[in-house]
């Protein structure tokens, strides 16, 4: 991410990468060494978007929007509301209400989980990292950590919300909407190996 947003010029296009990690914490520039209350045999990488710890591994989908804002005519506010409203959009496909909430960026159900986390770097008006949206996923890590920096934070998964557990589905949902909101034309390539 940091080499093609570095290598990036006027006319690079706009690219959204889908993975799903191996179990790891991440700490961005904000986190506190606190917030990660036990580790355990989870690594925990220092990371240079914003935002403060969270945690990724199988059964979610990490989703890194590398586009340029310029191009775009948006801000940092802005990408975030559109990040979150293709989630959002996502859910709602499910029948499943999600919300924003004011000051917390990421998106939760109505009863105060969080589903989806975003942490986000921009550099020369390029963004990189992106968004991690639990769809069928063991949610214990979290309980290491304070997710987000919040203490007692509770988190959940849409399989858990009665969504689909399939991280491919639900890619070939969301990749739409996020491209939709990022003015982004997008071409789905789904050849990467399952993790093991």
């Amino acid at each position: 991410m940091q080499r093609f947003t570095d290598a990036r010029g006027a006319d690079t296009v706009d690219e959204l990468w889908v993975v799903e990690h191996h179990p790891v914490f991440t700490l961005g520039q904000a986190g506190k060494p606190e917030h990660v209350l036990a580790a355990g045999d989870i690594p925990v990488i220092p990371v240079d978007r914003g935002g403060q710890v969270t945690y990724h591994g199988p059964g979610q989908l990490v989703v890194y929007p590398l586009v340029d804002l310029r191009r775009l005519g948006i801000g940092v506010k802005a990408l975030v509301e559109r990040i979150e409203q293709a989630i959002i959009d996502t859910c709602a496909r499910y029948g499943i209400a999600v919300f924003r909430r004011e000051g917390a960026p990421g998106v939760y159900t109505a009863d105060g989980a969080k589903i989806a986390a975003l942490g986000l770097r921009v550099r020369r008006g390029c963004s990189f990292h992106g968004l991690a949206f639990n769809v069928a996923m063991d949610l214990e890590p979290f309980q290491r950590i304070n997710p987000c920096g919040y203490a007692g934070q509770p988190v959940t998964a849409l399989l858990d919300c009665g969504g689909p557990g399939d991280l491919r589905l639900v890619a070939a949902v969301l990749v739409p909407h996020l491209a939709d909101q990022l003015g982004i034309k997008a071409e789905w390539h789904d050849d990467l190996p399952d993790l093991a």
